[in-house]
């Protein structure tokens, strides 16, 4: 097979060479009805665990489709431990910006409701799709893992100390997000980023107590929330994890 994939998916069944797999309905549609596919091109899959794999399209009808895997293409990789903890906004800007975290390689994305946060209801199966589709176009291995809401203390109560937490501060006190991180070590780390009216004044406080929390100022101008937590992973991606090897 010298061909090159005409679509990568990602797929929860375990991957190896020789064995057949079932795509969605979903997916079915898109190979036949949006690309246009036929049976006996390839394509790419992945799942999180097993690497990427070369595949042929063996059966293709509507509502179901079967491809057949070949070699594999890449194995797994080692990727930054790097969550994105945030509080939840509107819902176009949410679309947005779990599509450039996953990009930006976050591992998990937790939505926090804060004091401020004028969100109420987020729509996991929304975001986890375009955690999905974000990374099979972004050639990523892995999907980051998107968790239901928690108000921010009850996630804070169940932290481990050894993951540092990046506190985006918006009051300007903190110190150059540059300073900061200059000797900051690789290991598990989180960006979180506050509602769109900000921390109250007393979370600020109380996050800034922490022995895991690092506050830092991502610079003079106010940034909008989903402006804020992008910059704070291509940060962190920067100084200490995958763009900085």
């Amino acid at each position: 097979m010298n061909q090159k994939p005409q679509a990568r998916l990602f797929v929860d069944a375990e991957l190896s060479e020789g064995t057949a797999v079932e795509l969605t309905e979903g997916q079915a549609h898109y190979l036949r009805n949006v690309l246009r596919l036929k049976e006996g091109q390839l394509v790419a899959l992945f799942n999180g665990r097993d690497g990427e794999f070369l595949a042929r399209i063996e059966t293709l009808a509507r509502g179901r489709a079967t491809v057949a895997l070949a070699s594999r293409l890449r194995e797994q990789a080692l990727e930054a431990d790097l969550w994105l903890v945030f509080a939840p906004i509107k819902r176009a800007r949410i679309d947005f910006l779990i599509e450039k975290a996953t990009e930006l390689g976050a591992s998990a994305i937790y939505p926090v409701m804060t004091r401020h946060t004028m969100v109420e209801r987020v729509n996991l199966a929304r975001l986890k799709a375009n955690a999905i589709e974000a990374a099979e176009q972004s050639e990523r291995l892995s999907v980051p893992h998107i968790h239901a809401p928690r108000a921010l203390d009850q996630l804070l109560a169940s932290w481990e100390p050894s993951r540092r937490l990046m506190l985006c501060d918006e009051s300007k006190t903190a110190p150059p997000v540059a300073s900061a991180l200059k000797t900051a070590r690789p290991g598990p780390w989180a960006v979180l980023v506050g509602p769109e009216g900000g921390f109250a004044e007393d979370e600020l406080d109380g996050l800034r107590k922490l022995p895991f929390v690092c506050p830092v100022s991502l610079g003079p101008r106010i940034l909008r929330a989903d402006t804020a937590a992008l910059a704070g992973l291509a940060l962190l991606q920067a100084f200490i994890g995958d763009a900085a090897r």
